[in-house]
């Protein structure tokens, strides 16, 4: 036992009470002994190249290469996502693709290139192989986007899973983005970054690397195009990012470089080629579309520090006085009988079906958390039912893998199993029983408590994996991913009318398709601030649309100010929810004084008001994929100073928003896309490309409108109103409205409206061949003193 893992044990059994801290300290014993005794030690190792090409064969969508050492396979969708994979790796089977793998593209075509190698040509691209291996993503006018040098491979000479690495290069001004939810910043600077979804470090891990969810998924946006690259291997790994430089030596170009490292897992890759939005588009057909939550999830969440139903009436009844809308509370484990999860404390919650019903009358839903650790009980129903199904993960030796959670001693369900996920999925109607509308899952990563090495399970524990057989070290990334289908599967089949709402910590790609992420443990200072833009901005162009932090904070206790901030950054990401602290406190906004209160008050009404907004973002992302928040440069990919703007961003196509990141600032910079601006609070506009300053009082943060936007907002009567900002003189606009009157699973009419200016006023007409050119809801057109001030 190493010195630094003695501390750790002392600090465990110090920290978090003598019984649970023993726990903590023998469940660490056991992972590493399993771990010592199961898995294969390094050993030598020889590493392996492609080697030469020998044949090309055609086949539907491309063909198969044959090198000296290798066999490269490339394959070409119909949807236009470009597949290959060496040493025979097929796409399927894979955690990440919504279903059956797309149909190859007829159309494509295998023809020898220069140097012997060979070309795939596409529509959309072209992919030229070399007889050594590279492979490069082309434009069809011939623009090399993308160049993978031949990989390698490390094996054991004892047999076993191969390591592998990939190097890559792209332009010398090309930016990275992705790899899930990063902290450090949606633009991926110089470093490693690890793909293993884990607990940040504290403070929010804004100076680490840790992240709850990782993914292999980067978008690329450079000059001459961008692309989305996903290496299919959910095993530990590396990247190693280094951005290019325009201009470096000798007025040479620097071109950018990636490095992937897999500790395991086929190299298999897929590559999508266009605009962002086109990119984007292409991996939610591949992967699954985003999942809309009901329109109520869209509103403003609290997950207080509620220990009974008495606690709960209370900061409910604190909202309700001081005029805060509220649209769900949040129950953490506290509510469960001794932390067992699908479970009740009869004692302080007597009567919670009752207290849902209760809120559920004055407009709010009750949410879960469930957490996947079961305590190791006999005699409790779900310990019992997961040992009659053969429900929890097993050793290398067939005994149940121990680990610790909230209630102590627990096993874990093996999600990768598709029995498993039934029954799990059907111990939801207790749940629903209970009046429950939603769920949170925490500790999905899945965490095991530790008192060193890593808080998961034994990497040699063993996982189903659909059948195939595997450990964790393949199964530990998709782990929380296979928890989220469990559930949504399971409500889908309990509630077939309801849209469920599912929120995850952990997950991996393709996690849109059951629901939302929370970006939790963001720590509370103002680095945490600007972390948490950073990962829901991320994690939107890996795909996922719905997220956000802990909007009040994890750790410590925010200043007045600070609360302010946060709260008015979160009221413009799509999941809105603040939470009590712990020792924190209770973070409500009656806590920071009267003034706080009267701005927080400001900043849920305005949410409450833009919520029909937020409706048709979450039906739109649905539909196509496209992010609720996205950054600054979406609509302008080739301007370099908007790609190197991490500060503001765009709320669908209507809004930008530039929260307030600084302590002490009421004003600030902003930087606008091309075209007119309007600010919302002060009706004045400004032009863009360019930077300007706009007043940031603590009150609010600067939002500007599009003009010519049509803007769906909750009018003064309840009812949905059209705020239509003017258009810029010899201009036209126009908007898209869902209108959503339940929260059913069936699709909602989208409407389509323009503007344009008609004399010395604005039209507002509805289009489509049978839609009336009246618009269907009151309209009101703001920006029009701009225009008679120019007149």
């Amino acid at each position: 036992m190493s010195g630094r893992d003695l501390v750790h044990s002392m600090k465990a059994v110090g920290s978090a009470g003598v019984a649970q801290g023993v726990r903590t300290v023998r469940a660490s014993w056991r992972r590493r002994r399993a771990d010592a005794a199961w898995l294969p030690a390094r050993g030598p190792e020889r590493a392996r190249a492609p080697g030469l090409l020998q044949e090309a064969r055609p086949g539907p969508g491309g063909g198969t290469l044959r090198f000296s050492r290798s066999e490269l396979r490339v394959r070409v969708a119909v949807n236009g996502a470009v597949f290959w994979g060496w040493d025979g790796a097929e796409p399927e089977p894979s955690y990440a693709l919504a279903g059956p793998c797309p149909e190859p593209d007829r159309r494509v075509v295998l023809e020898p290139d220069k140097d012997g190698g060979w070309r795939v040509v596409a529509e959309r691209v072209t992919v030229v192989v070399s007889r050594r291996g590279a492979v490069e993503v082309c434009t069809p006018g011939g623009v090399v986007l993308r160049r993978d040098l031949p990989p390698r491979w490390w094996e054991r000479r004892e047999g076993g899973a191969a390591r592998w690495m990939q190097r890559s290069e792209v332009a010398a001004d090309a930016r990275f983005f992705g790899l899930g939810g990063r902290a450090s910043g949606p633009r991926l600077r110089d470093g490693t970054y690890r793909l293993w979804n884990s607990g940040p470090a504290r403070g929010g891990g804004v100076g680490g690397d840790r992240a709850r969810l990782t993914m292999p998924v980067q978008l690329v946006v450079a000059d001459a195009g961008s692309h989305l690259v996903f290496h299919d291997s959910s095993w530990d790994g590396r990247v190693v990012l280094r951005e290019g430089e325009v201009g470096a030596g000798s007025g040479h170009d620097r071109p950018g470089a990636c490095e992937v490292r897999m500790d395991g897992g086929p190299l298999r890759c897929w590559v999508m080629v266009g605009t962002p939005a086109r990119v984007l588009f292409t991996w939610a057909s591949l992967t699954g579309a985003p999942a809309a939550p009901p329109a109520w999830a869209l509103g403003h969440q609290h997950a207080p520090r509620a220990l009974d139903e008495r606690e709960v009436r209370r900061v409910v009844e604190g909202y309700r006085k001081h005029g805060l809308p509220l649209d769900a509370v949040q129950l953490d484990v506290d509510h469960y009988d001794g932390q067992q999860v699908f479970s009740v404390d009869r004692d302080r919650f007597p009567e919670l079906p009752g207290l849902a019903e209760e809120l559920r009358r004055e407009g709010t839903r009750l949410v879960s958390v469930v957490d996947p650790a079961v305590k190791a009980a006999p005699g409790t129903a779900v310990f019992d039912g997961g040992v009659a199904e053969d429900a929890f993960v097993r050793g290398a030796a067939g005994e149940l893998v121990e680990g610790v959670g909230q209630p102590g001693k627990s096993v874990f369900p093996d999600f990768t199993h598709a029995r498993v996920r039934e029954w799990w999925g059907a111990l939801h109607a207790e749940r629903i029983a209970q009046g429950f509308a939603g769920f949170c899952h925490e500790r999905d990563e899945p965490t095991s408590f530790a008192a060193f090495g890593e808080p998961t399970l034994p990497r040699s524990a063993r996982h189903s994996l659909e059948g195939r057989g595997g450990d964790h070290r393949e199964a530990h990334n998709v782990y929380g991913l296979c928890m989220a289908r469990a559930a949504y599967e399971g409500l889908r089949g309990l509630e077939p009318e309801q849209r469920p709402f599912l929120v995850s910590r952990s997950g991996w790609a393709g996690l849109q398709r059951y629901g939302s992420v929370r970006c939790e443990d963001v720590g509370t200072g103002w680095p945490g601030l600007r972390a948490s833009l950073s990962l829901v901005m991320g994690l939107g162009l890996c795909g996922v649309p719905f997220s956000g932090p802990d909007t009040a904070g994890f750790d410590g206790g925010p200043s007045p100010e600070l609360y302010l901030r946060r709260l008015q950054l979160g009221a413009y990401l799509p999941v809105f929810r603040t939470r009590a602290g712990g020792r924190g406190g209770g973070r409500q906004p009656w806590e920071f004084g009267t003034e706080v209160l009267a701005h927080a008050r400001g900043v849920l009404v305005e949410r409450r008001r833009l919520l029909p907004y937020f409706v048709t973002l979450a039906h739109l992302a649905s539909r196509t994929g496209v992010p609720c928040v996205r950054p600054v440069w979406w609509g302008s990919p080739r301007n370099r100073a908007l790609r190197d703007c991490e500060d503001v961003f765009l709320l669908g196509e209507c809004l930008l928003v530039a929260p307030v990141l600084e302590p002490g600032a009421d004003r600030r910079t902003v930087r606008l896309p091309r075209g007119r601006w309007y600010d919302t609070a002060t009706g004045r506009a400004y032009e863009g490309p360019g930077e300007v300053v706009v007043d940031a009082p603590l009150s609010r943060v600067p939002v500007l409108a599009r003009a010519g936007a049509v803007l769906p907002v909750r009018g003064d009567g309840g009812g949905l109103e059209l705020e239509v900002w003017a258009p810029a003189p010899g201009r036209t606009g126009g908007g898209l409205v869902v209108r959503e009157a339940a929260d059913g699973r069936e699709e909602p009419e989208i409407e389509r409206y323009v503007t344009r200016w008609e004399g010395s006023g604005v039209v507002v007409e509805r289009e489509g061949e049978d839609a009336p050119r009246t618009p269907s809801h009151p309209v009101r057109v703001r920006g029009l003193g701009e225009r008679r001030r120019q007149m």
